[in-house]
């Protein structure tokens, strides 16, 4: 038996101010996303801005359905966006943020593991990694420098694509 141990690199910043111009704005665009949530069951929406190698800006956020498991997170509505539009689009950042009016966020709210594994194969599929911040309105950053980083065993089998 051997044991092995992982390591997790992550970047924290206590406010906005303390990102750079381009981290900064690609959190007000999450910010922005918000606005087009659809959570009237759980009251927390979730706003995700994903950015493109060529600058372009695709928006996400969470799509609730009175059938719970029928909707949608954040995330996944802006990845399959952009998989259904820019298939060739390179994705180099992506920025998430929630906000309810039930309780005080004090903490950035990280991806559910659904949305991870999604995440994961978008990274593998462009075969570089993904920068995300995870934005707390009014508080701290969490940035990691890859979908990997969060997600070390990730689901990823090469051979389904081979016939």
């Amino acid at each position: 038996m051997n044991t092995q141990d992982f390591t997790i690199s992550y970047e924290t910043y206590d406010c906005i101010e303390e990102l750079s111009e381009l981290d900064k704005m690609l959190c007000e665009k999450a910010v922005e996303a918000l606005a087009t949530a659809h959570s009237p069951y759980s009251k927390f929406s979730v706003g995700t801005a994903v950015l493109l190698a060529d600058n372009q800006i695709v928006l996400g956020s969470n799509q609730e359905n009175v059938a719970y498991p029928s909707g949608l997170c954040a995330e996944r509505v802006a990845l399959f966006t952009i998989g259904a539009n820019y298939q060739h689009g390179s994705i180099k950042m992506m920025a998430i943020t929630a906000h309810t009016d039930n309780f005080k966020i004090t903490s950035p709210v990280t991806s559910c593991g659904a949305c991870l594994q999604v995440m994961i194969e978008a990274e593998k599929r462009q075969s570089s990694p993904i920068e995300v911040l995870f934005y707390c309105i009014d508080g701290k950053i969490l940035k990691v420098k890859s979908i990997k980083s969060l997600l070390p065993f990730g689901f990823v089998e090469d051979r389904l694509g081979d016939n």
